[in-house]
């Protein structure tokens, strides 16, 4: 089978054949349909991320497929279930094998590239906002990035909890990507976010997918007793916090890895698909997938999560 893959440490990643896998104990075989991509492949390609698999091994954290084959003590899935699988890795591949723990069943209702753009982007958000923050209908959420991959569910789970959301994003563009998802106020990215936050009397919650200078300018804008979640660097920047201005305002800042919670708290992240899909059913989640590639332009993925060029999702097609 065609795979994107790592075959040394320290090696690139590149397509190659490899054999098909067999489910073990208490794993299934995938048919692989659609794979998400995410900013932590690209970290996972340069060796930064914090949880990278020994090699060799295929990249690809969340995808969707038809169980081909179930490995003994699997009672609870059956070969043709449509699933959503929270891979970690395995996913940019023709088949992947995968521990059942990890899959859920999806609805027809529900397409592949859907249920493969759910998982890690709207799961980031649903638990880091509603778990760790403890958003509150009435709070007013900042979000930036928020026209990228984990910053628009944000905005689109943000205002479905009911806050008021601020979105800020480069360009006029990803603005009206932003604005469709539900944000109330747009903050383009030339603009003075710490003055334009406040005048708008200041941020209960901070969402942060970019660092660097969009964190500093975020931070000054809160509330007293504000929260602020650091999510991602995608300015290539990650903040200092400066702890005694956390005295200040009384702030909070939480840390959140939703790879973190499937090894502690897994229970919390099914819960959480289990929502996200129930929302989904019910015609309140749309996700945005702004590619749709075949596993032979992968790497052409890849640069547009580089360059910042895609809103919402990029999706892989293996087939």
């Amino acid at each position: 089978m065609l795979a994107y893959h790592i075959a040394t440490k320290g090696g690139v990643a590149e397509l190659a054949e490899i054999p098909v896998p067999d489910p073990g104990t208490g794993q299934i075989q995938v048919r692989v349909m659609a794979c998400g991509l995410n900013f932590a492949d690209l970290l996972t390609q340069k060796g930064t991320y914090q949880d990278i698999p020994d090699a060799p091994f295929t990249l690809g954290m969340e995808l969707s497929g038809i169980v081909t084959k179930t490995g003994d003590s699997v009672d609870n899935l059956s070969e043709g279930d449509r699933v959503a699988v929270f891979s970690g890795q395995g996913g940019l591949a023709e088949f992947g094998v995968f521990d059942a723990a990890r899959a859920i069943t999806i609805p027809d209702s529900m397409s592949f590239d859907h249920a493969a753009a759910l998982q890690i982007a709207y799961g980031t958000s649903h638990l880091a906002l509603a778990h760790r923050a403890r958003l509150q209908a009435g709070e007013t959420l900042l979000v930036t990035g928020a026209a990228g991959g984990v910053g628009l569910t944000a905005v689109e789970i943000g205002k479905l909890m009911g806050a008021t959301v601020i979105a800020h994003a480069r360009g006029a563009d990803k603005l009206d990507v932003a604005r469709a998802a539900g944000a109330d106020h747009l903050v383009e990215d030339s603009e003075d976010l710490r003055a334009r936050v406040l005048d708008l009397g200041g941020a209960d919650v901070v969402y942060d997918a970019v660092g660097g200078a969009a964190f500093k300018a975020a931070f000054r804008a809160c509330k007293p007793e504000g929260r602020l979640l650091p999510i991602g660097f995608a300015s290539g920047e990650v903040p200092q916090i400066p702890a005694n201005h956390l005295l200040v305002k009384n702030l909070s800042v939480l840390g959140f890895y939703i790879g973190g919670y499937m090894k502690f708290r897994p229970d919390l992240v099914r819960d959480s698909f289990r929502q996200l899909i129930d929302w989904h059913s019910a015609g309140r989640l749309h996700p945005h997938v702004s590619h749709s590639l075949p596993l032979s332009k992968v790497a052409e993925g890849m640069e547009l999560l580089r360059s910042r060029k895609s809103t919402g999702k990029v999706v892989i097609h293996p087939d």
